[in-house]
């Protein structure tokens, strides 16, 4: 496992989960400006992360430390609610448009009520992704083991703050 994790990585499983043709007809550096944005606005999200994930250096877009598999899913889904909000607050999706040679009106209320459930069933998902990730994680043989044994740690336990990695 490497030492960093590039933003590209992210980015990657992002585009893996979205369908945008606007991404693919925009500059390599149009479509990272874009893409950046929605990674920088998903972080958020992430609400108790096991690594310091404000931790990168954005001259080289990658991270300080190495994000597991999950984080970098994570942010990735997060990034996906950020992008579908985008979308609910496009100026094409309020304004209300004709259509058809007898100029009926299309149903923009209906389509954004359908991208308000859609971004609420992607919240939903990442929060249960968060709730996994938080109850589990790989102890010294690389085994998936529950995170319950740590309820009982007094709060404040410097070893779990930002600094403990399990290895795997």
């Amino acid at each position: 496992m490497s030492d960093t994790t590039s933003f590209s990585e992210i980015y990657e499983v992002f585009f893996s989960k979205i369908t945008d043709d606007m991404y693919m007809e925009l500059e390599r550096e149009d479509t990272e400006k874009l893409v950046g944005e929605l990674f920088v606005n998903a972080l958020h999200w992430f609400e108790f992360p096991r690594v310091d994930i404000y931790d990168y250096d954005s001259d080289t877009s990658s991270y300080n430390i190495s994000l597991s598999k999950e984080e970098i899913n994570i942010i990735a889904h997060y990034m996906i609610v950020e992008w579908l909000g985008q979308q609910l607050a496009s100026v094409e999706n309020t304004r209300m448009k004709y259509s058809g040679s007898d100029f009926e009106f299309t149903s923009q209320a209906n389509h954004m009520q359908k991208l308000q459930s859609m971004k609420k069933d992607w919240e939903r998902i990442g929060f249960h992704l968060q709730r996994l990730y938080k109850r589990r994680e790989k102890d010294n043989e690389g085994k998936v083991v529950p995170t319950m044994s740590h309820l009982m740690e007094p709060y404040g336990f410097e070893e779990r703050a930002y600094t403990r990695r399990p290895s795997g």
